[in-house]
């Protein structure tokens, strides 16, 4: 399940000293962290395969709406159904995306070793905790190797007070999105409808607490006749 590469585009000039780190250190984050990833191939067993009725309004104004400092993200072709994929709460309890159907989610998948995710973490508290609630959801996802501690101490060490913490500390879940297409690094971020279809993906970090990635989910949100 390919997902089409949108072009290189020129984010505005008045992007901030973080996301700037960011992009010099995507060569040597995202790759040690793909590295770390690649390792490890284990699958769930689940499938991502499950199609999603296409929506052609909805994919265009994904489209309209991924500029500036989300202009990385991506509406899919042929959006899946993730809600039956497995991963686990901060205490580790088994959970799926099933058990968040009817919120809008981010779904964010990221490690403690992957550095444009650590940058970026901070941009996600605040968003969840500008826009978070009943109809939106953040949903980050540690990938930290059979380790619950580190991710609970990276919160506690930059502050994050709105994110919820959720785990796949065996990478199965990563494996899956990654052998449909759809992950090859980290951070890898995806938008999913109430329904729990993931209909757009970013690889790679953005200013979530922009007013650019607002307008984004604003975008996504808008009900489709």
């Amino acid at each position: 399940m390919q997902t089409p590469q949108r072009p290189d585009e020129t984010r505005p000039s008045g992007r901030s000293s973080a996301l700037r780190f960011v992009t010099l250190a995507l060569v040597g984050g995202i790759a040690a962290g793909a590295l770390g990833v690649y390792v490890m191939e284990s699958r769930s067993g689940n499938e991502v395969a499950g199609q999603c009725p296409s929506n052609d309004a909805l994919k265009a104004r994904i489209d309209a709406a991924a500029t500036g400092e989300v202009a990385a993200m991506v509406a899919m072709d042929t959006p899946f159904d993730l809600s039956q994929l497995a991963f686990k709460t901060g205490d580790g309890q088994p959970m799926r995306f099933a058990d968040l159907s009817g919120k809008t989610l981010l779904v964010n998948l990221w490690a403690t070793w992957c550095v444009p995710c650590r940058v970026e973490m901070p941009e996600l508290d605040r968003l969840q905790a500008e826009a978070g609630g009943d109809d939106f959801a953040v949903v980050p996802i540690s990938l930290d190797l059979n380790d619950f501690d580190k991710p609970r101490a990276f919160y506690d060490e930059v502050g994050l007070t709105h994110l919820p913490h959720y785990q796949d500390e065996t990478l199965k879940l990563f494996n899956d999105l990654k052998g449909s297409g759809i992950a090859f690094g980290m951070p890898v971020t995806m938008l999913v409808d109430r329904q729990g279809c993931a209909r757009a993906v970013m690889n790679g970090p953005a200013e979530w607490a922009s007013a650019d990635a607002r307008r984004l989910i604003d975008a996504f949100m808008q009900p489709t006749g």
